[in-house]
């Protein structure tokens, strides 16, 4: 007789975090598919999913952490395993040893927590890690998160500064529209282009890749970006490369020119496990306009402006900078929604009539299993692990 997997689902501890891993529609996909769902009870009421739509879609209510994480084969969460500081546990402690676990896991920032699994015998899969390859593109959360980070960062904007987006015509005269910076190109920085151009600003975007270059005016922005054609600028899995000191230097000349004609930026560069470049100077603040506003995406690895205060907006020398964390949990509807689909593509992607099935030949599987049977295989994670001891 085959075994049924159980897969569970625990309420996110993280200070702020409204997501939850798995929404009741997913679950009823999954269960279709003949595996057993057990959810923390209220883990998905801060994104307006209930107990008993949970329930209605075939899934069964745990408790506790407790509960909910004993006989799992498989947890799914948003957050990476924490202490839970009102209980004094460790999530990490409460999953069973020799099950696997599939998040967004941060590996290359939380070694500790990596070298935690290996020696528990969890096996770990990153959302965070997920080639950027096309039969990929359902599990990608890292995308699906940052366009609604994109989406909501041009909201913030809109609503903070002391003018019209659109260019309005009145009675009392005629407004020009506002003008829009996005730094950086990727999936938040497209999603910010088009949501402000939505509302009728006027949008420039500066990038180091040249390629994206068709995106931004694909949009309607204009593109500001020049880098020279022999400086590499692009890693292999998309993201943007950090350039040499003075090729640094040289775009935060242009970078100047237009953080000082804008009414509003957003920033959206990050390079993985490393901390944010720094594009916006002290120097470069100073000189905005009074009234304008950044909004600096890359707050949680500490921050594309030099004066960001991660988790605050503070005002300086006249010009707002918002250092929001966490901006998908504040539309946790949504957030949650793609994030399901996400890690339920990758779920059934490593499942194989019902049995839990890896592939380790399978650049999926090997690109985002971080630690399995005991070991550390993610090749830039272990070195990492390597080189800090």
């Amino acid at each position: 007789m085959r075994r049924i997997l159980k897969i569970s689902v625990p309420k996110e501890i993280a200070p702020g975090e409204n997501r939850v891993a798995l929404v009741p529609e997913t679950v009823k996909q999954l269960v279709a598919a003949g595996l057993e769902i057990s959810v923390e009870t209220t883990a998905g009421n801060a994104a307006s999913f209930t107990d008993q739509m949970y329930e209605a879609a075939g899934a069964s209510i745990a408790t506790d952490n407790q509960s909910v994480m004993s006989g799992a084969n498989v947890v799914l969460k948003v957050q990476p395993p924490q202490i839970n500081s009102t209980q004094g546990y460790h999530e990490a402690d409460m999953i069973p040893q020799g099950s696997s676990l599939i998040g967004l896991l941060q590996p290359l920032t939380n070694l500790d927590l990596i070298v935690r699994f290996s020696t528990k015998n969890i096996t770990t899969f990153s959302l965070d890690t997920i080639p950027r390859i096309a039969r990929a593109q359902s599990m990608d959360a890292l995308s699906s998160q940052s366009s609604i980070a994109g989406y909501k960062a041009a909201l913030i904007a809109a609503n903070t500064i002391g003018k019209y987006f659109p260019m309005m015509m009145t009675a009392a005269g005629t407004y020009p529209p506002a003008k829009g910076l996005v730094l950086g190109a990727g999936v938040a920085g497209l999603q910010a282009i088009a949501t402000a151009r939505r509302l009728g600003a006027v949008m420039q975007a500066f990038d180091v890749r040249p390629s994206v270059k068709q995106e931004v005016e694909s949009l309607g922005a204009t593109f500001v970006g020049v880098t020279p054609q022999d400086v590499e600028v692009e890693t292999s899995g998309g993201y943007a490369q950090e350039l040499a000191e003075e090729k640094q230097k040289q775009d935060q000349d242009i970078i100047h020119k237009y953080t000082s004609e804008a009414d509003f930026v957003i920033t959206t560069a990050m390079i993985p496990g490393r901390l944010a470049p720094t594009l916006i100077t002290e120097e470069m603040v100073r000189d905005m306009k009074p009234g304008a506003i950044i909004v600096d995406l890359a707050s949680e690895t500490g921050g594309n402006c030099a004066i960001t205060h991660p988790g605050h907006e503070i005002q300086k020398y006249g010009v707002i900078i918002n250092g929001s964390l966490n901006l998908p949990s504040t539309m946790p509807i949504h957030a949650s929604q793609t994030y399901s689909r996400n890690i339920s593509s990758l779920l059934l992607h490593l499942i194989k009539d019902g049995e839990w099935n890896l592939d380790f030949d399978d650049a999926i599987t090997s690109g985002c299993c971080i630690t399995h049977q005991g070991e550390i295989i993610h090749e830039l994670t272990k070195s990492l692990v390597e080189s800090s001891k």
